[in-house]
């Protein structure tokens, strides 16, 4: 596979905390939403995807499976969002408020 977040696929990912995981994550999510509202679809895209890239890696070392349904339905909602039907009612400032939780405690754990 072709990773855009090459360290981090090589090892460096699994050596973070399931609360900076999420928090990086929230900064793809981030970048796409602050993109989608200036309107730049390409950028969008990309910060869209390697946000999946990170679910991804992340799905690939979760042992606890309340993370792993949380990270799953993530993805969903996310996908959902961003180029579904928005089935699931999600906003702008759902998605920022539910990283922000995850930096917080990261920052906080550091």
């Amino acid at each position: 596979m072709n990773y855009q977040h090459k360290y981090l696929a090589a090892g460096r990912w699994s050596r973070l905390s399931f609360f900076e995981q999420m928090a990086n994550i929230g900064s793809e999510v981030e970048r796409a939403l602050n993109w989608r509202a200036k309107h730049n679809t390409a950028y969008c895209q990309q910060a869209f995807e390697r946000a999946l890239e990170l679910i991804g890696l992340t799905l690939d070392g979760v042992t606890n499976s309340s993370h792993f349904k949380e990270l799953a339905r993530l993805r969903e909602v996310i996908v959902d969002y961003f180029f579904g039907a928005n089935q699931f009612m999600s906003t702008e400032s759902l998605l920022r408020n539910y990283f922000l939780s995850f930096t917080y405690a990261a920052r906080r754990n550091h």
